[in-house]
């Protein structure tokens, strides 16, 4: 089985602890739905920028914030499609696994997800690479380091998602273990292309199961996008000889630090005097509340019969997911009869 071999340093803790502060400040504040909905979709956003970005894609943050929304723009297929993937997993990250754990065919079908339409060849896309490559800098040639060959990655990949699905990580910070596997998984490198992006999936995943990032505010990609020879850097920093991962955590925990602290400060913006005054504090939605709320967020309104073809439900169904809402005073309804709709509050 895979065995970690790393630190726990001062600058770790440091991290650890300012991430933490932010963290309770961020999960304690008084936010209203809509704004849960902005925050996730931002994060959404920029994440799917910055991970395609790393890795070569053109597209700027303003076309992927149309596509996100539904809008076609002019560029090429390829990047695109790769933005498109990658919304499209950050978007459904609470089916990419049956229940908290992860197994083998898990990875494979997120490296599906990422890759669709997107390789030269079609039959690399969620099958391990059968040709050797090397990782590095696609910008100057620069490699880092050479991964296992190819008949190991199978044994490799099962000992990681075996440690995953182990007790041990339980006792590390879930941080920590994203950040573990993040590593593991591109040093791997079971893939003939899409690797970054599958592991920067995988850390975000761990952090969702963990119960860590459970409204999918935080966006890692924009600190290692920020920065790309720092990101190149803490990979290469890492000996092959002992794989001691110290100084990629170091850098990973700052990293998760740096993504938390700026959603700290946009909290605080949004939060307003009186709604930190009220004792009522957060609005606990479902995930099937929040997708009616990020409708009407995109959309202005929704109707009865949005509810019914959004979720596949009848008519009695979607009244009750309504009235829930009512009850909590997240939306209102606006006019009567057949031009009865809700918006936002």
């Amino acid at each position: 089985m895979f065995k970690p071999n790393f630190r726990i340093t001062n600058k770790i803790v440091s991290s650890l602890v300012s991430i933490s502060a932010a963290r309770e400040m961020i999960l304690s504040s008084p936010l209203i739905p809509k704004w849960e909905v902005s925050l996730r979709r931002e994060a959404i956003i920029h994440s799917a920028h910055s991970s395609t970005s790393i890795e070569g894609n053109r597209l700027s943050l303003e076309q992927v914030s149309e596509l996100a929304n539904g809008r076609d723009i002019m560029s090429i297929r390829k990047d695109k499609q790769e933005v498109l993937n990658y919304l499209n997993v950050l978007n459904n990250i609470d089916n990419l696994t049956k229940g908290n754990s992860i197994c083998e065919n898990d990875i494979l079908n997120i490296h599906r997800m990422v890759t669709k339409d997107t390789l030269d060849n079609p039959d690399d896309c969620g099958v391990y690479r059968n040709r050797y490559v090397v990782v590095g800098n696609r910008f100057n040639g620069e490699v880092f380091f050479r991964p296992p060959q190819n008949k190991d990655v199978p044994v490799l990949v099962n000992d990681l998602v075996q440690w995953i699905n182990s007790e041990e990580p339980k006792e590390l910070e879930p941080v920590i273990e994203a950040g573990m596997v993040n590593y593991e998984f591109v040093r791997i490198h079971p893939f003939i292309d899409g690797n970054g992006r599958t592991s920067r999936v995988l850390a975000t995943l761990i952090l969702y199961q963990r119960g860590f990032d459970t409204k999918q505010f935080f966006c890692l990609d924009d600190y290692y996008d920020s920065d790309r020879q720092a990101y190149y850097g803490a990979l290469k920093s890492v000996d092959q000889n002992t794989l001691d991962i110290t100084n990629w955590l170091e850098y990973f925990v700052e990293g998760v630090n740096v993504s938390i602290q700026a959603v700290k400060e946009r909290v605080i913006r949004l939060s307003s005097e009186r709604l930190r005054k009220t004792k009522r504090g957060q609005i606990a939605l479902t995930e099937r509340q929040m997708q009616i709320v990020e409708h009407i967020n995109l959309n202005g309104k929704i109707t009865n019969k949005d509810i019914r073809n959004m979720f596949k439900i009848s008519p009695q169904a979607a009244h009750k997911e309504i009235k829930k809402l009512l009850k909590l005073e997240v939306v209102k309804p606006v006019g009567k009869g057949r031009g009865l709709y809700y918006a936002l509050r």
